[in-house]
C-alpha cells in the first residue's frame, strides 16, 4: 500500500490530506471547549447545530461550488479553498456570540464543500492504475481513522500547556500546510470542455450522470445504509458508554478506538481483496453484515440490556470493518463512472448525496435514543439500512 507513495504528487497531495485532517481534529475539540465557554450547558445544543450547519452546507453548496469553479485552474481552487478555511480558523478565536460560531462554521464548511470534491477528483488523474488509485482510498481511510485516534490525543496533550484557544492556531496552520503541499504538487491539467456549458447544465450535471448510473445508484442506497448504523455509533456511543456502562473518558475513548480500529483493518485488507473479487460483492457483503450486526445488538440491547463490555469493544470493532468495507471502494465506482472532465460534477454529487443520507440518520438517531431508548433506536436504524441494502440490491444488477 506505502509503494503509492513514491509518486511525488499524491504523496503531496496526501501529506496535505493528513496535516488539514489533524487541524480539523484539532478544530472539533477546541470547538466544544469555546461552545461551553458561551453556552454552558447548551453548549450540546450549539454543537448540534453546529453538526447541521456543516451538513446543510455540504448537501447545497458542494455541486454548486464545483458548477462555480469549473472554468478555474484546479490547483488554485484547491489553494484557495484552504486558504479560506485557514482565515476563518484564525477568526474563531475572537468569537463573543455564539451566532458568530454558526456563522464561521458555514463560511468554514462552504472552502470544504469546494475543497473535498475537487481534491478527491483530482486523485484518479495522479494514479491512473486502478491498483494504485485502490491502495490510496484505502491509506485515505487510514487517515480518518488515524485522526480520529490521534487529534483527541494531540489536543489533550497541548491542552496541558496551553488553553484552547491556541487549538485554533494548530488550525489554521494545518490549513496552511495543507495549501502550501497543494502548490508544490504538479496537479494535472485536465482539458475541460464541459466549463462552457451553462452554469444550469454545470451545476446539475455531476447528479444527472450520478442518478443515470446503476451502480452510482446503488452507492446512494449503500451510502444510506453505512450512515444508518454509523450515525448511531458516533452519536450514541457516549451515551451508552457513559451512562450504561458508566464508562470514564478513557472509556469512551477506547469504544471509539475500537471502531476505528476496525475500520482501519478493513482499509489495509481492501487492496488485495478488491484484486480478487468484484467491488459490488465486498460491498454488499459489507452492507449484510453491518445490517445483521445492527439488528443482532439492537435485540440484545431490548431483550437482554448490555452486552458484557469486552463483547461490545469487539462489536463496535466488527461494525468499523463493515463500515469501511462499504465506504472505502466507493472512489472506485465514481471514477470508472465519469469521463476525467466530469468527475468533479460526479465526486460533487457524491460528496452532496452522502451527506444528505447523514443529515437524515444523525437527527434520528440523536432524538430516537433519547425519547425511545438505545435498542429501539438502533432497530429503527437497523431497519433503514436494511431498506438501503433492499434498494441497492435492487438498481445495482450484477
Amino acid at each position: 500500500m506505502i509503494q503509492v507513495l513514491s509518486n511525488r504528487t499524491f504523496a503531496a497531495l496526501f501529506g496535505a490530506q493528513v496535516v488539514a485532517l489533524l487541524g480539523t481534529g484539532l478544530l472539533t475539540v477546541a470547538l466544544g471547549l469555546l461552545a461551553y465557554d458561551l453556552a454552558g450547558d447548551r453548549a450540546g445544543l450549539v454543537l448540534g447545530t453546529a453538526l447541521t450547519i456543516k451538513m446543510v452546507a455540504y448537501v447545497g453548496l458542494s455541486p454548486v461550488a464545483q458548477a462555480l469553479v469549473q472554468r478555474l485552474p484546479r490547483k488554485a481552487v484547491l489553494v484557495g479553498a484552504d486558504l479560506i478555511r485557514a482565515g476563518v480558523a484564525l477568526c474563531l478565536p475572537f468569537v463573543s456570540e455564539v451566532w458568530h460560531i454558526y456563522t464561521l462554521i458555514f463560511a468554514l464548511q462552504a472552502a470544504s464543500a469546494t475543497f473535498t470534491p475537487a481534491f478527491q477528483a483530482t486523485i484518479p488523474d495522479v494514479l491512473p492504475d486502478e491498483g494504485d488509485y485502490t491502495r490510496a482510498l484505502s491509506l485515505s481511510r487510514l487517515a480518518y481513522d488515524l485522526e480520529n485516534l490521534l487529534s483527541p490525543a494531540l489536543a489533550g496533550l497541548l491542552l496541558t500547556v496551553l488553553s484552547y484557544s491556541w487549538l485554533f492556531l494548530g488550525t489554521v496552520l494545518g490549513f496552511a500546510f495543507s495549501a502550501a503541499l497543494v502548490w508544490r504538487a504538479a496537479v494535472p491539467v485536465v482539458k475541460d470542455d464541459s466549463a462552457q456549458r451553462p452554469f444550469r447544465e454545470r451545476l446539475t450535471r455531476g447528479i444527472r450522470i450520478y442518478l443515470a448510473t446503476p451502480r452510482l445508484r446503488g452507492l446512494l442506497a449503500l451510502n444510506l445504509s453505512a450512515a444508518a448504523v454509523g450515525a448511531f455509533v458516533l452519536v450514541n456511543t457516549v451515551v451508552i458508554v457513559r451512562g450504561g456502562y458508566a464508562g470514564s473518558e478513557a472509556d469512551l475513548a477506547l469504544a471509539m478506538a475500537a471502531f476505528g480500529a476496525g475500520s482501519m483493518a478493513a482499509a489495509l485488507m481492501l487492496p488485495r481483496l478488491l484484486d480478487h473479487l468484484a467491488d459490488r460483492r465486498v460491498m454488499l457483503a459489507g452492507a449484510q453484515g453491518l445490517v445483521l450486526v445492527a439488528l443482532i445488538l439492537s435485540g440484545v440491547l431490548l431483550w437482554g440490556g448490555l452486552p458484557g463490555w469486552r463483547i461490545y469493544l469487539l462489536t463496535l470493532a466488527v461494525m468499523g470493518f463493515l463500515y469501511a468495507s462499504v465506504l472505502t471502494p466507493s472512489g472506485r465506482l465514481l471514477r470508472r463512472s465519469a469521463h476525467a472532465e466530469d468527475r468533479p460534477a460526479v465526486f460533487a454529487a457524491q460528496f452532496a448525496l452522502s451527506h444528505a443520507c447523514w443529515l437524515i440518520a444523525y437527527p434520528m438517531a440523536g432524538w430516537a435514543g433519547q425519547a425511545l431508548g438505545m435498542g429501539v433506536a438502533l432497530l429503527i436504524l437497523g431497519v433503514l439500512a436494511l431498506v438501503g441494502l433492499i434498494i441497492a440490491l435492487r438498481v445495482w444488477p450484477a
